[in-house]
């Protein structure tokens, strides 16, 4: 069930109007929950035990925490909640993908190699809802929070079903706090949810399902293109990609605050980025927090002497191209992130005291790291690295290995785009419809729904990340 189709629509105005019509909290949490189990089963009902089971383990594994006062049992409860979650996702993603590297390996070495994979369903969110589960276990661990008593509480953080599948991801010491009281339907932003909600719509149905045809075409074959039509299908993944995963989260935070629950913030304009640091404080930013906080800084952080630094980096970058799926095209995104971000602390470092250096860069920071981000998207979004090649080398090169044509003129749309989300980063369009009186918005904001529905293409398309 997608958040553009109608019968979501339906789905959400039953869950908004039983919701606000109960007035204990329990009953409301448990209205949640059922809705959520509902709305995940409707890809796959077989995969709902698999979410339930984390739920009701990391809830023991809590419990068991708060009860136990010895380290090395508490420090046993943590490992079985992080073998069960990671392992989870390494069965389903990565089984196949470790099996196929270390037999192509053996027969590289020149020996033989039985290859058994499995032909299994990759569950919608299983990266997402694990991810949640295991900051609940590690922050309790940690003492940042303490257990929840309420199985309800738990089971309702990790299936909230606006950001179950997609993100953001949400922390347990954020999210958990909110169930314990029931929400006010007087402290809901009513309008400001609506016009969020339309905007995420835009920007997926409208913006990224109608880049997409343009990526797919280019990164199907592409051999057969030119030079110009490598960085249209580029360029139009970067806008496809942006618009998709940036929808769906402006999507499920208005859903969430329809309810009176508010979920982190996951995008900031990451495209006006000046470096590749600020690109992820930009860019799916509960992803890069998250691996900051539970993988980054257990490594070490930026504690030790730089190489010591730039090792943590570049494990952080790389686990978290492979977070992304089995694939190594995935690593080598990640590596090329890793990398970029040595180099920037580098080039921070020897130019600290050389302001003639820092003011080159400065005009040079934006289209630097706007270039590098859209070459590494070539691997991320490449079928795999037999695809990716030809990509780069027409791309980087400006050599154009075929003769089809994507549309020069194309690069224009990329450039207009580029002008509203840049005036929009200004604040150009936010808050505009403050005073407008309530009869006068509902009618323009159905007016503007109507006309919305016109441009959309006729067919959906999933979310990217639901595959993540």
């Amino acid at each position: 069930m997608l958040f553009v189709e109608f019968r979501f629509f339906w789905f959400f105005l039953a869950v908004f109007a039983v919701y606000w019509s109960l007035r204990r909290n329990d009953s409301r949490k448990i209205w949640l929950l059922i809705c959520s189990y509902i709305f995940y089963a409707a890809w796959n009902w077989k995969f709902l035990f698999l979410l339930m089971g984390s739920s009701a383990l990391d809830y023991f594994v809590g419990m068991m925490l708060a009860r136990t006062k010895n380290p090395r049992r508490r420090r046993g409860w943590l490992i079985l909640s992080l073998c069960a979650n990671l392992g989870t996702i390494a069965l389903f993603k990565y089984y196949n993908f470790f099996v196929s590297s270390a037999a192509a390996f053996l027969a590289w070495l020149g020996l033989p190699a039985s290859v058994h994979t499995l032909n299994i369903i990759i569950p919608v969110g299983v990266s997402f809802y694990t991810f949640h589960s295991m900051s609940y276990t590690i922050d309790v661990y940690r003492g940042k929070m303490r257990a929840v008593s309420n199985i309800l509480d738990v089971a309702c953080f990790i299936g909230f079903f606006p950001q179950m599948v997609a993100g953001p991801i949400v922390r347990a010491f954020a999210f958990l706090p909110q169930l314990e009281s029931p929400r006010k339907f007087s402290d809901v932003d009513v309008r400001g949810a609506l016009v969020l909600f339309l905007t995420g719509f835009i920007k997926k149905a409208c913006i990224a399902d109608t880049a997409a045809p343009f990526a797919d075409r280019y990164f199907a074959a592409p051999s057969n293109f030119t030079a110009a039509s490598a960085w249209v299908g580029v360029l139009f993944y970067a806008i496809q990609i942006y618009c998709d995963f940036s929808g769906y989260t402006d999507m499920a935070i208005a859903c969430a605050r329809l309810l009176g629950y508010e979920l982190t913030i996951n995008f900031r304009f990451p495209y006006f980025a000046q470096s590749i640091s600020d690109f992820w404080h930009r860019w799916h930013i509960s992803l890069s927090s998250w691996l900051r906080d539970y993988l980054y800084i257990p490594l070490g952080g930026n504690r030790g002497p730089r190489w010591f630094i730039y090792r943590n980096i570049m494990i952080t970058m790389l686990l978290g191209g492979l977070w992304h799926g089995g694939a190594w095209t995935f690593v080598i995104w990640g590596a090329l992130h890793g990398v970029a971000l040595v180099v920037h602390r580098e080039w921070v470092r020897l130019t600290e005291h050389r302001p003639q250096a820092q003011l080159i860069i400065r005009w040079l920071a934006w289209p630097l790291t706007i270039y590098w981000v859209c070459v590494a998207w070539i691997f991320f979004r490449a079928v795999d690295l037999q695809h990716a090649f030809p990509a780069l080398r027409s791309f980087v090169l400006f050599r154009s290995p075929g003769t089809d044509d994507l549309g020069t003129w194309m690069l224009w749309v990329v450039v207009g785009l580029a002008v509203v989300h840049w005036l929009n980063s200004l604040g150009r369009f936010s808050e505009w419809w403050r005073p407008i009186p309530a009869p006068l918005f509902a009618a323009g904001y159905g007016c503007a729904a109507a006309v919305v529905l016109l441009f959309i293409p006729p067919r959906y398309t999933p979310f990217i990340y639901f595959q993540f």
